[in-house]
């Protein structure tokens, strides 16, 4: 299908919505996918993700670059993925803070733009078949099993690892699921997110400087084979993943958006504000991570106070947050559909 040379302007805000799914990817209970949604770029994304196939290998191997790289939308991919991994290593760390800081009030402002994210994408939806309905019920039912799993131990197996990555990239390319919680549930949220990455952004200030030490480093060289093998899982996945997406949105569309809100509205359970975190304790003491992190084990959910004050701030965050959504209803451009050639 063609498409029109994209603008610098478009250029740009397609990088910053790279940034904004790229940091929600990190933060569990939010997902990327509903970001790429509700910004209007998913279809384009699993359109994008599904022409990386044997057609475009045959492309690269004979050298077709230019063709390989029309093919593959390659200048969506880049700008989007792009602005994801600078997120990841710029943005999301100053959410990092906020999250240390200001707990309540970035869950808060999550809060309202699912909020606004279900008002959003459902708005349009009037396919009100039996199917459809079993298929929200699903979705509900699905998000809301998963907010209240309890998280498993940590498992640095390689294979687990690369499976971990499989699932965990699931929330760039299903809206609703949250692909940092599943690690959590997995047990691998530290290990993958924190400590590996850490380990890489290490490895890579040493090579810049001329340090080669690390090669002799065991414990170093094991957390890099660990992003590597994770970094693979995710790439795999992505487009695994993708394929299985567009063959279904294809085919039962209306289905496949209906448990999307389902699975959205389910997934406010992983965002709800008013929790406190559950630690693992051995021996008496509270586990932490390489970094000095306190390990979470699960989280505590309760009603808030509305005899606080920082409850009706984080009411108004609540609202900010589905408000920015309806801001990007009103003024952000339409939805594009991407159909296969």
């Amino acid at each position: 299908m063609a498409r029109k040379e994209r603008s610098l302007l478009d250029k740009f805000f397609l990088f910053i919505k790279g940034l904004t799914m790229g940091a929600a990817n990190k933060v569990p209970g939010v997902s990327g996918g509903t970001v790429s949604f509700v910004l209007g770029f998913y279809e384009e994304l699993i359109y994008s993700f599904r022409k990386i196939n044997y057609k475009a290998l045959l492309l690269l191997i004979n050298g077709r670059f230019k063709s390989f790289y029309n093919y593959v939308n390659a200048t969506f991919l880049l700008l989007v993925l792009g602005g994801s991994m600078f997120s990841y290593f710029s943005f999301s760390l100053a959410l990092d803070y906020l999250l240390k800081y200001y707990e309540l009030y970035v869950w808060s402002t999550f809060f309202g733009m699912i909020l606004g994210s279900i008002y959003y994408i459902s708005k349009d939806f009037n396919d009100w078949r039996l199917r459809n309905i079993i298929g929200i019920v699903f979705g509900v039912t699905a998000g809301l099993l998963i907010s209240f799993m309890s998280p498993a131990t940590e498992n640095d197996n390689l294979w687990f690892v690369f499976f971990c990555g499989i699932i965990g990239v699931s929330g760039m390319t299903l809206p609703g699921l949250s692909g940092s919680f599943i690690l959590i549930l997995m047990g691998n949220y530290v290990l993958l997110l924190v400590d590996s990455v850490n380990v890489l952004l290490k490895t890579l200030t040493q090579v810049i400087t001329g340090d080669f030490s690390f090669l002799d480093n065991i414990e170093q060289i094991k957390y890099l084979k660990i992003i590597a093998t994770f970094t693979a899982g995710s790439a795999f996945g992505l487009v695994f993943i993708s394929h299985i997406l567009g063959y279904v949105l294809k085919r039962w569309h209306q289905l496949v958006i209906a448990i999307i809100i389902g699975f959205i509205t389910g997934s406010l359970g992983m965002v709800w504000p008013w929790k406190k975190a559950i630690y693992k304790v051995l021996n008496g003491e509270i586990m932490l991570d390489a970094n000095g992190n306190k390990i979470i084990k699960n989280f505590e959910r309760f009603l808030p106070d509305f005899s606080m004050s920082q409850t009706w701030i984080a009411i108004f965050y609540i609202l900010l947050g589905a408000g920015a959504i309806l801001l990007i209803d009103k003024y952000g451009t339409e939805r594009k559909e991407y159909i296969d050639e």
